[in-house]
């Protein structure tokens, strides 16, 4: 049963809310032992509250996820955890999530109620609504970005939220979001629609559009950002521009294993399994960490 209950609350999908710590990072604050305990507390918090969005959705989706072949071994689809330790469990990480929240501030609880109600409109309705659905994975991970600044606010007024920041984290989730529709519409191939009603909607055509788009304007709206006079003077350098190439070869690579492979599905199984993806990752954030700490 425990070990059924952990894979239930999906702890590989907490990767995603590292996002939470771009905040302490690009206001060079990470430093900062009081700050960086902060932003964990802001990790757990949204890891927790996923965790029980995850729970509600499973219980919510029993049946059509014992139509799909990879969905139907899930906890709950599979009958290894009962609805009832489930509906037990998921008030008990949101009640936890909301404490933590109510600590880092009332900014950051805002937050997470509206991630807690954009998650509640998605899996009650919207996710059956062709574009809308993948808007909303988007706006999901925009408010982790602003989480991320809102948990420092109480004890460092001056800290700014960046458009800059919101409009690449946006482009960039809706990147993903829309390649996981590619992927999901090619693996499910004449059973789509019965896997995931939305899919009826979509075609390739389309979402090949979509993606282009998504990816072209990610890249373009990071460049820009590294070569913003407001950067510059922020960071006092001009040095952030050599993420740019790595940001640039893991889009890349990604849109190639939305074509070559069927775990491009689950962005997060992406992160934790693509040795290319994962060097472009951690090689973006060692030439980041350079330059807001070190090149100045």
């Amino acid at each position: 049963m425990i070990g059924a209950l952990v894979q239930a609350v999906r702890p590989r999908q907490w990767t995603k809310n590292l996002l939470v710590f771009v905040g302490v990072v690009f206001a060079q604050l990470a430093g900062d032992p009081a700050m960086l305990l902060r932003a964990v507390a802001g990790f757990v918090a949204f890891s927790l509250l996923a965790s029980s969005v995850y729970l509600v959705n499973d219980l919510k989706d029993v049946v059509a996820d014992r139509q799909h072949p990879k969905k139907r071994l899930r906890p709950v689809a599979s009958g290894r955890l009962t609805p009832g330790v489930a509906w037990t469990v998921a008030p008990v990480l949101l009640a936890a999530s909301g404490l933590i929240g109510t600590w880092l501030g009332l900014g950051f609880l805002w937050v997470l109620g509206a991630y807690l109600a954009s998650n509640v409109a998605y899996s009650f309705g919207l996710k059956h609504h062709v574009i809308l659905d993948v808007f909303l994975i988007a706006a999901g991970f925009v408010l982790r970005a602003v989480a991320g600044v809102e948990l420092l606010l109480p004890v460092a007024p001056g800290t700014q939220l960046s458009s800059w920041m919101l409009v690449c984290t946006f482009f960039g989730a809706l990147f993903l979001a829309v390649s996981k529709r590619r992927r999901e519409l090619v693996n499910a191939g004449e059973s789509a629609s019965s896997q995931r009603s939305v899919l009826a909607t979509y075609t390739p055509e389309l979402l090949d559009r979509m993606l282009v788009i998504s990816a072209a304007t990610t890249l373009m709206s990071f460049a820009l950002y590294t070569i913003w006079p407001a950067t510059v003077a922020k960071f006092g350098s001009e040095a952030l521009i050599l993420t740019v190439p790595v940001v640039a070869y893991g889009v890349f690579r990604y849109l190639h294993l939305v074509r070559v492979s069927e775990s491009s599905e689950d962005p997060s199984q992406v992160l934790l399994s693509d040795r290319p993806i994962q060097a472009a990752v951690l090689l973006f954030v060692a030439l980041a960490l350079w330059v807001l700490y070190l090149g100045r």
